[in-house]
């Protein structure tokens, strides 16, 4: 007899894994743009397309998936979710691309700070020598005093902090709120958001780059689509291991297509930064256990 518990386990599994693979894609497809465009052109461009990419989405659920109470959260995640894009894009194109990657994973400590601060959660000693281990891992790959400080680091950590809070939003409207639904009114919103952004850096690209940025925009839009439907079937804490493929992938495709070797420091640094996050994301799932699923989002790539 079929186990709708597990199905719905596997189904989530292979959606949070199919969205690291597109989002790994997508990051390529803007490192390869940036060689023309801004950052924050090509961060207009990604929301611009997804929307084009969106609107089936719109066709299939019907103009009445958009009815919603909740207007003013999706406003206040776009926004973020805007500063986390357009800062999160900068760092990828002035980082080697494992280094951004592997400082990207800082999204769930900053979670974990988040929920203890502005939502009130009770977080013991454990968990917070876990964040401590974590942000020690960001030390090691960043070496201060040794290396001095880039802004392109400083924007892949605030990156990150950003996306904590639009993980949290995503996760409390995904309780009400379609994947769909999530998906266009993101790309509806943070798409003249972008713009702003964009127009004083703006050059028209090349049809090469244009053909880069139309993949930027198709990769992360389905990535997006299967990250929500994932975090709708599925608990944070168990699919947050999934996330950390995404490190291996992009360090292949960093050598192959750029020529970019990962040091030795960023590699210990990552890992110790993954190891703090799975252990989070362990405890989250034991003290939530006896309760409803976790509002709070573990783990979502800073690059929505």
């Amino acid at each position: 007899m079929r186990n709708p518990a597990l199905s719905d386990s596997v189904r989530a599994s292979s959606l949070m894994l199919a969205s690291t693979v597109l989002f790994a894609f997508m990051i390529v497809c803007i490192r390869f743009a940036a060689r023309e465009v801004h950052a924050f052109e090509a961060t207009f461009f990604r929301n611009f397309f997804g929307l084009v990419f969106a609107l089936p989405l719109l066709g299939r659920a019907g103009v009445e998936t958009l009815r919603t109470n909740r207007l003013r959260l999706y406003f206040l995640r776009c926004i973020v979710g805007v500063g986390a894009m357009l800062s999160g894009f900068w760092a990828l194109v002035h980082l080697p691309l494992v280094q951004a990657i592997a400082l990207s994973y800082t999204t769930p400590l900053f979670v974990t700070i988040g929920a203890a601060l502005v939502l009130g959660e009770v977080v013991r000693a454990r968990r917070w020598s876990a964040v401590a281990v974590g942000f020690a891992g960001v030390l090691v790959i960043l070496r201060p005093g040794v290396v001095p400080m880039t802004p392109a680091a400083a924007a892949a950590i605030l990156s990150a902090g950003l996306a904590a809070s639009a993980a949290i939003s995503i996760k409390f409207l995904a309780r009400t709120e379609s994947a769909e639904a999530i998906v266009i009114y993101m790309v509806l919103i943070m798409t003249p958001l972008s713009l702003l952004a964009a127009a004083p850096v703006w050059i028209w690209p090349s049809w090469q780059t244009t053909a880069w940025l139309v993949a930027t925009g198709l990769f992360g839009t389905v990535a997006h689509w299967c990250l929500t439907h994932a975090y709708k079937l599925g608990d944070a804490s168990a699919l947050t291991p999934i996330n950390f493929v995404q490190l291996p992938i992009v360090a292949v495709l960093a050598w192959w297509l750029f020529g970019e070797h990962a040091d030795m420091w960023t590699l210990v640094g990552a890992g110790v930064i993954c190891a703090s996050t799975l252990y989070i994301a362990h405890r989250e799932a034991q003290l939530a256990a006896p309760q409803v699923t976790d509002p709070r989002v573990a783990s979502e790539s800073p690059l929505p």
